[in-house]
């Protein structure tokens, strides 16, 4: 299935000592300013090191296409084809391989989610009502926000995102960084950002295939 919604100390090194409210600003920013947005994205999923075992890699790419409120879809086109929408009531979640659809309801899908970070809301506070934020050091070109879920018992330990301000009329959502309970890392890297991309109400419907077993959990 899908490995997308699958911790360290919070802390900072010697130079983060003076917060970077620049980083909270430009996100406040990117939610505001960004009702919808489409871009291809690449996603490595590394499982924590094992004593006789390395950490295990696993690469995968897509694209991505959101709508604020509570619309996108994830469509993974390699190694395999898994397709992930959400329509503002229920989330699907197909695997072609196994020509299998899971469908959820949003509302008990999604919680405490990265989605959250993505197209669920517009406003910085409906946010940190949700996670405690915090800003980290600039690096890779990028001003970083750590999000922690402030119920611990989510499948979601920390969510860091990374956003590219410099040469931007808006940021522009470029890394998400996910650690999941199990320790496991899935990093998001998102190009050709399309901001307030023009997209037609059919991007977030879905349709089963013929053929393709239903689940609803």
């Amino acid at each position: 299935m899908v490995t997308f919604w699958v911790g360290a100390l919070l802390g900072f090194s010697v130079l983060a000592q003076t917060p970077n409210a620049d980083a909270l600003n430009s996100l406040s920013l990117f939610l505001k300013q960004t009702q919808s947005g489409r871009a291809q994205f690449t996603q490595v999923v590394t499982s924590p090191a094992k004593a006789d075992q390395a950490p295990r890699r696993k690469t995968s790419s897509g694209t991505f296409e959101f709508h604020r409120p509570q619309q996108f879809r994830f469509s993974y086109q390699k190694p395999f084809v898994q397709t992930m929408v959400s329509d503002g009531q229920s989330l699907w979640l197909y695997d072609a391989d196994l020509n299998q659809v899971t469908v959820r309801k949003q509302s008990q899908a999604l919680g405490q989610t990265p989605a959250a970070f993505i197209a669920s809301t517009g406003d910085l506070k409906v946010l940190q009502a949700e996670f405690n934020l915090l800003t980290e050091p600039d690096t890779e070109g990028l001003q970083w926000v750590k999000a922690t879920p402030k119920q611990s018992e989510g499948a979601v330990q920390t969510i860091r995102v990374g956003l590219k301000v410099q040469g931007q009329a808006i940021p522009v959502l470029s890394v998400l960084e996910i650690v999941d309970g199990l320790g496991q890392t899935s990093r998001l890297s998102f190009q050709n950002f399309e901001v307030n991309a023009k997209l037609t109400p059919e991007t977030f419907q879905f349709k089963a295939p013929p053929g393709a077993q239903v689940i609803r959990p």
